[in-house]
């Protein structure tokens, strides 16, 4: 019995470490990074347990076109005081796409923004 409980959270332990690592790599690893400009319409803090803000970007590419909407994830406080400062302006956000994050508690979108520039109109 002792051999197998041994066994068993061995087990479990190298498990757990393989969960660990696969996530480290994939929210260390970005899959994609770009940018985006837009309006920031929606902007808040959202989760039960894992704080994040999630935002809404509305891209209009012509004036009297219906807007396409680029959902986001912010999880630094600076960016997100950043964004909060500057909504309603015309701004670009860069971010990096992580995807393969095993939970939302990351956030619940793939893309996590890492900046925001304000284009002067």
């Amino acid at each position: 019995m002792n051999r197998f409980i041994k066994w068993l959270l061995s087990l479990v332990f190298i498990g757990l470490t393989g969960l660990a690592g696969y996530t480290w790599i994939m929210f260390n690893w970005s899959y994609g990074s770009g940018e985006r400009a837009g309006y920031v319409q929606k902007f808040s803090s959202r989760g039960y347990i894992c704080k994040t803000w999630e935002g809404e970007l509305a891209m209009v590419s012509m004036p009297g076109t219906m807007s396409e909407k680029f959902l986001f994830t912010v999880r630094d406080d600076t960016v997100a005081k950043k964004i909060n400062t500057n909504l309603g302006k015309k701004v670009v956000l860069k971010y990096d796409q992580h995807i393969g994050l095993p939970t939302s508690c990351f956030g619940d979108t793939e893309y996590f923004v890492s900046d925001l520039i304000v284009l002067e109109e």
